[in-house]
């Protein structure tokens, strides 16, 4: 389908997030984030590319686009480095659950649009972070196992 739009401006990492505040977000163990090389990817090119290859997949209709806008949901991405994974890691922003009791926008009115525009969003988030590793992230894990672990054998 594909969406005629411009890239909204990437969004400013906070280096002070902290990860237990997203429900979307696991990550064990202390871990480096690298939050500002991240932002510092985005802005040279890897959020604009990847926005790119969204829109030109993307079921998302321009109203709702529009209305994503508005609520400057763009903004709240977050990314960072999952050392223990080995990955570009994400936080999706979204419209809540009690979007309507709180009258978040007048132009949502429906569970459709808020899905749509959630579900989008987490594509967009992944698209990121696919384009972050495979083109901008050259760093191996440091994470390494600890040695007091079992062994369990082969057998």
């Amino acid at each position: 389908m594909g969406l005629d739009v411009q890239a909204p401006d990437a969004p400013t990492l906070r280096p002070e997030a902290d990860m237990q505040e997203y429900d979307d977000v696991s990550v064990q163990g202390e871990t480096n984030y690298r939050r500002e090389e991240l932002e510092t990817f985005l802005h040279e090119g890897a959020w604009e590319e990847s926005f790119d290859q969204w829109v030109e997949h993307t079921e998302l209709e321009k109203r709702e686009f529009e209305t994503a806008l508005d609520l400057d949901l763009f903004d709240e991405f977050d990314f960072f480095w999952d050392d223990f994974a080995d990955r570009v890691g994400y936080h999706a922003p979204g419209i809540p659950e009690d979007w309507k009791e709180r009258e978040i926008h007048p132009d949502i009115d429906s569970w459709n649009a808020v899905s749509s525009i959630n579900a989008s969003l987490t594509e967009l988030g992944q698209i990121i972070c696919d384009v972050l590793e495979a083109e901008y992230v050259d760093w191996e894990a440091e994470f390494e196992a600890p040695d007091d672990l079992p062994d369990f054998g082969d057998d």
